[in-house]
Order: structure tokens, then C-alpha cells, then sequence
């Protein structure tokens, strides 16, 4: 109020000013033209004046055709002496209208007034804006440790949500459901001898529905909810980060029983030690006071303290240990049940088709997260308006699941005739060997169209959801991931580029199955790479080896080979099915996708029925 009435004053101030200032230039801009008192006797006489106004010794003339103007009389006669002097007679004056006014106090003292007062004014405004400025930076400085967080009310209805808006969690939100029953109803649990939770870690990998929980426990807990991401406690100067620390908790204390929660954690929690700042570093002061404040020499608190992270593995050990984060909820990516019930929630708003099948969009998106199936809603909501449809239909969700996975369709990218067929073997070898191989996933489509990076693409889908993957699955999938190498190299005789992709994540996949899953005969069930994380950058970036160079040359050889038997199997496949695999060619040649209907009528023969909901 005090601020609002400065800025009042301020305002009437440079207000009078103004229009003082413009009442003196519009004055003088419309001044009357100074004439002499003879030249208004004349002019009475040849009956060019109407009227006359007298202000002291000033005579305002309003002639009757013509502007206005002005002259001076004797201060001591009257307008009619003076006139009469200059031989206007009486009966000359009768016919012209004669005003006296009395002088206007105002009039004569405000161009002296303004003249003193005004630059006082403007020099007093000066000096009071720059002292304005100061104090504003002095509060700035006083309140660079006052924490930013946020605090959550119940009344903001439009973005409130609850748990009935968290799908395919369900252990976790069972987990989060006893918190909130835990503030609503703290005596149920006192009374025989249960603990409030200190903290509650939310793990999972990114698009999971860490933040979206956190949200359904703002919405469902009738406590003050504050939320703040752990990047906003750290500065560039050391001891703000523990300052908006200890801030954020006493806010938290005064209005407990509460909720803070912390979103992405690990940019304050990472592993103490092993920075570069030492003991003094900003960041590891900052989580020295989050240990202290969970669980530190004062515990009586009723402030229960929420973080989301997806890197576990790089958060401190005493962040983790019982008495600060005593519950880990573990958030996965959903089965195929659980991405039906989402697509569901992320349908609500909008206006679908009645052929809209969620179950068959759910089949088709194995490893999606909640956050990748509510963009690929949005993606065909979008699709759908562009092609000004009143609702959503399955086509657009299809489309949209292949725009998401790999891209938008490159419709300006025109490939040769010769890259076309190129594309077209590639493609039909690797679909080829998916429909051959026992433990391979079901060919879903086949396309030649460019989509994002890739020139071409063969969709599989499995045929349950897996946890759990066994030899013959990665050895099928390494036949797959080389057959489109195969192909080009059993038809064209060369090879190109379009297979430097599937030798990559061919490669990778053979590393682990030998030197990580145990999965090699020769060298048995032994782990032969350790990660060394560096914490610091939080990114791994190196690996530490523990074993000789003989067996290092046995891992190369190994992995050689069983990429060797993969392509040879893909190979020997091929050169069996060498008709189909020509007939499967020419047919994505002249139609560029092949959908599994399509690709089945081929190659005469029925896939597996997709993804059941059930884990190996």
C-alpha cells in the first residue's frame, strides 16, 4: 500500500506538471496579435468590432470578421476615457459589447510559480527514482536466499490433478495414497506407533509420471504443497543454495503438517566427493543442509519431503538411508494394459471416432511411457485438424505412432530408381528373416518411405510383454538386425551405407550378450565391464577394465563371432527363400508399405497374434 501511494504522488505530480507545461505552450501558441489602442479606435469607427474585453490595462478586441487581438490602455483611464481621446464618440461605443474583468490571481502568479517550483520538482523525482532503484537492489540483495518455491492450491481446479488422472502405477500410487492418509488422518497411525514418513523418491526412467504423481498428491492432500526443481537452490555463490535450504523448510514447518517436493533431485543430490570444488562447493553444501533438514539434530517436523529423480545411481548414500528417504517408488514403463488405461485418460478431451480401438494402438506401442503416448495423442489430434476432420479416428493414431518412433514422413526426399530398389531388398530382408526365424518378433510393417533419419523401416512387435530376454531372442535379433546387410550383398553383389545403422546396434547388442548378460559359451558367466561413473559431469564416461589382454582379445574374437554365425544364418536364409524374398521387393517397390496383412498375403503365411499382457 505504502509502494502503491508513492507511485500515486508520483503520478499526480508529473501529471500537473504536464498539463501546466502544455497550458503555457498552448497559451502561447494561441497569443492574439498586439495592436495599438489608435488602430482599435479606428477600427471602432469603421464598425469592425463587436466587442470589447478589459482585464486591468489589457483590451482583448473580438472583431466582428477576422481573429482576435490585443492591446494596452493607461492603467489610471478608462477603456471609454481613452477611446474618447482618440475621438470615438459615445454613440460609436453603444453599438459595441464592453466586458470588464477583475484580475485573475492564479493567472499572475502561476508562470512565476512554475518557473520557481517546476525544476525543483523534476530534480526531486530524479533523486527520488534513483533512491528507488538503490533500495529496490539492496532488497534483491537481502532476499538472494529467499527460496522460489511454489506453493500449490487446491483451488486451481483447471490444473489440479488426482490419482484417478495417473494410470499403470499402481503400486506406486498405493504407496503415495497411505502419505496422503497419513496427513489427513495422522491419529490412526499414531496411535499405534507408526512413524511419518521423512521422504518419498520417486525413480523412474524420463516420461515415466514422476511429476504427474506428485501432482495427484498436491491434488488429493488438503496440505500446502511446495515445489521447487533442485536447479533453482544452486548459485554461483556458495552458502544461497543452503540459505534457500533452510528457507524453503522453515516456510514448510510454519504451515505443517506439508509437502515439498523437489523435482530432478540429482542437481543437488549427486554423490558428494567427487566434484571439483572440494569441501567448499556450492552444491555439496546445498545437500549437506537437505540431510541436516530431513534428519538432523532437530526430527520433531511434520514436513514429509518428496523427489523425483532418474538417476538413482548417481545420488548420495546418505541421501538414500532410512530416516530421510525412507520409500523408493519404482515407476516402469507401462505393460500393455496399463498404456491402454492412458491413452484413455489423454482421450478425454478430445473428439474421437467410434472407430477409435485403444487395445489395437496399445499393441502396437511396446515401450512407450505415459509421456510418449499423450504426444502421440496430440500428434494425431493435431494430423486430424490439419485435415479439417470434426473427430480423432484409428488412422490418425497409426500414423502418428510411426511419427513419434521415427519421425515425420520425409515427402520431399525422392529416391532413385536404383536407391529404391536398394531400399526395397534392404527392407525385405530384414522382413524376410523376422518371418523365419523361431523367438523373432512379428513383422508389422514394412515401408521404403523416408521417415526422420532412416531411409526405410520394418516394424516388429512382440508377441508378449517381456521383462525377461533369453539367448535365442538376441541371437534372432542379430539375424534380423544383418539381414537387410545380407540382402544387398546376396542380390547387388556390394554394399552401401544403409546398413551402418543395423551394424551398430548389432554391435552393441553382441558386446553385452558377451562381456555383460553372460551369454557366451567360451567365456562363461562372467561380467568383463565395469562402469565407472564420473559423478561430477553425471554422465558415464568411461569404463575401467579388470582383466588381461588375452582376455580381451578372446572378447573380440567372441563378438566377431557371433556376429559372423548371425549373418551367415541370415544369409543362408535368404539364399533358401531367394523367390520370396525377389516377391516381397518388387511388391514394396510398387507400393512403398506393406501393412502385416499385406506382408502375410505374401510371403503365404499367418504371424503370431501381437503383444498379450503378460511378462516372460
Amino acid at each position: 500500500m505504502k509502494g502503491f501511494t508513492k507511485q500515486l504522488i508520483v503520478v499526480i505530480v508529473v501529471l500537473f506538471a504536464l498539463s501546466a507545461i502544455f497550458s503555457i505552450i498552448s497559451a502561447r501558441l494561441q497569443k492574439p496579435e498586439d495592436i495599438a489602442i489608435s488602430q482599435v479606435a479606428t477600427e471602432i469607427q469603421e464598425k469592425k468590432v463587436k466587442r470589447l474585453v478589459v482585464e486591468s490595462n489589457k483590451v482583448t478586441i473580438e472583431r466582428t470578421e477576422g481573429p482576435r487581438a490585443q492591446a494596452r490602455k493607461e492603467d489610471e483611464s478608462s477603456i471609454t476615457e481613452t477611446l474618447d481621446r482618440f475621438g470615438v464618440s459615445p454613440e460609436e461605443l453603444r453599438n459595441i459589447e464592453i466586458v470588464t474583468k477583475e484580475p485573475s490571481g492564479i493567472g499572475v502568479w502561476l508562470p512565476t510559480l512554475l518557473s520557481i517550483f517546476l525544476p525543483i520538482l523534476i530534480i526531486l523525482g530524479i533523486f527520488w527514482f534513483f533512491t528507488n532503484r538503490a533500495q529496490q537492489s539492496t532488497m534483491q540483495a537481502f532476499s538472494f536466499g529467499k527460496v522460489r518455491a511454489k506453493i500449490f492450491s487446491s483451488r486451481e481446479q483447471k490444473e489440479r490433478a488426482t490419482f484417478a488422472d495417473v494410470a499403470g502405477v499402481q503400486e506406486a500410487k498405493e504407496e503415495l495414497q497411505e502419505v496422503v492418509e497419513f496427513l489427513k488422518f495422522p491419529q490412526k497411525f499414531l496411535t499405534i506407533g507408526a512413524r511419518i514418513p521423512r521422504g518419498v523418491l520417486l525413480v523412474g526412467p524420463p516420461g515415466s509420471g514422476k511429476t504427474l504423481l506428485a501432482r495427484a498428491v498436491a491434488g488429493e492432500a488438503d496440505v500446502p504443497f511446495f515445489h521447487i526443481s533442485g536447479s533453482e537452490f544452486v548459485e554461483m555463490f556458495v552458502g544461497v543454495g543452503a540459505s534457500r535450504v533452510r528457507d524453503l523448510f522453515e516456510q514448510a514447518k510454519r504451515t505443517a503438517p506439508s509437502i515439498v517436493f523437489i523435482d530432478e533431485i540429482d542437481a543437488v543430490g549427486r554423490m558428494r566427493g567427487t566434484g571439483l570444488g572440494g569441501g567448499h562447493d556450492e552444491r555439496e553444501q546445498t545437500l549437506n543442509q537437505i540431510l541436516v533438514e530431513m534428519d538432523g539434530f532437530d526430527r520433531a517436523t511434520n514436513v514429509i519431503v518428496m523427489a523425483a529423480t532418474n538417476r538413482p545411481d548417481v545420488l548420495d548414500p546418505a541421501l538414500l538411508r532410512p530416516g530421510r528417504f525412507d520409500r523408493h517408488v519404482m515407476l516402469d514403463q507401462p505393460d500393455i494394459k496399463a498404456r491402454e488405461e492412458i491413452l484413455r485418460i489423454h482421450a478425454k478431451e478430445k473428439k474421437l471416432s467410434p472407430d477409435v480401438n485403444f487395445r489395437a494402438i496399445a499393441e502396437r506401442t511396446p515401450g512407450f511411457s505415459g509421456a510418449d503416448l499423450a504426444n502421440l495423442m496430440n500428434e494425431a489430434a493435431i494430423l486430424a485438424a490439419r485435415r479439417n476432420k470434426q473427430n480423432l479416428t484409428q488412422l490418425e493414431l497409426s500414423e502418428s505412432i510411426d511419427k513419434v518412433m521415427l519421425g515425420p514422413e520425409r515427402k520431399s526426399k525422392v529416391l532413385s530408381e536404383k536407391e529404391k530398389e536398394i531400399a526395397a531388398y534392404h527392407e525385405a530382408g530384414h522382413a524376410l528373416i523376422a518371418a523365419s526365424i523361431p523367438g523373432a518378433d512379428p513383422v508389422h510393417k514394412v515401408s521404403i518411405v523416408s521417415r526422420g533419419m532412416a531411409g526405410g523401416y520394418t516394424q516388429q512387435l512382440p508377441t508378449e510383454d517381456r521383462r525377461l530376454h533369453s539367448r535365442s531372442e538376441f541371437l534372432a535379433r542379430l539375424a534380423v538386425l544383418l539381414g537387410g546387410y545380407a540382402s544387398e550383398e546376396l542380390v547387388f553383389n556390394e554394399l552401401t551405407t544403409g546398413a551402418s545403422n543395423d551394424l551398430r546396434i548389432a554391435s552393441d547388442l553382441t558386446r553385452k550378450l558377451v562381456c555383460e548378460y553372460g551369454m557366451s559359451e567360451k567365456l562363461g558367466p562372467v561380467v568383463y565391464t565395469e562402469r565407472q561413473e564420473m559423478v561430477f559431469l553425471g554422465r558415464e564416461l568411461a569404463e575401467k577394465t579388470h582383466y588381461s589382454e588375452e582376455i580381451s582379445q578372446i572378447i573380440d574374437k567372441e563378438i566377431e563371432r557371433v556376429i559372423r554365425e548371425a549373418h551367415l544364418r541370415a544369409k543362408r536364409i535368404l539364399t533358401q527363400k531367394r523367390s520370396l524374398l525377389e516377391k516381397i521387393a518388387q511388391t514394396l517397390i510398387k507400393q512403398e508399405t506393406l501393412e502385416r496383412e499385406e506382408f502375410e498375403r505374401v510371403i503365404g503365411k499367418k504371424l503370431p497374434p501381437t503383444t498379450k499382457n503378460k511378462a516372460a
